[in-house]
């Protein structure tokens, strides 16, 4: 199984270079059955102008670490994934140190996933809550 994991975050870190993931250094850590969990640094490059970690950031991480997962959970071979509605509630501010965000299944359908998406800091204090549907629609 770890052999399978480390794969598994092997691939989704790959697909990320040159794109949104790379720039903002989100970076998958950890995946297990129904979630998957990112991180991304805290620094000045995703701060609002009063230093503080700025929520699209925050919504992007969430974005990723969900679509990423629903491709985890689906049949990537005849399926994509795209977000078709996202949610977030920021409740905590963080300046620096790493965000981790998780994002767990709620609802899998035939065609649309549900994700819940817990970002944290490196206190394990909720900063936003996220909830992020994905559908899956078939490649042509």
């Amino acid at each position: 199984m770890e052999e399978y994991k480390e794969k598994i975050l092997r691939v989704c870190n790959g697909v990320s270079k040159n794109t949104l993931m790379e720039t903002l250094q989100i970076e998958y850590i950890d995946v297990g059955e129904n979630f998957l969990v990112a991180r991304m640094p805290v620094t000045p490059r995703v701060h609002q102008p009063d230093g503080v970690l700025h929520g699209g950031a925050t919504v992007a991480l969430a974005e990723s670490v969900a679509s990423a997962a629903s491709y985890i959970f689906i049949d990537a071979q005849n399926f994509m994934v795209r977000g078709i509605e996202i949610a977030a509630n920021h409740v905590r501010g963080v300046r620096e140190g790493f965000v981790y965000a998780k994002a767990s299944l709620v609802h899998k359908g035939r065609t649309t996933q549900l994700w819940e998406i817990r970002v944290t800091n490196t206190a394990d204090e909720l900063v936003s809550l996220c909830k992020l549907t994905t559908i899956a629609l078939p490649k042509k």
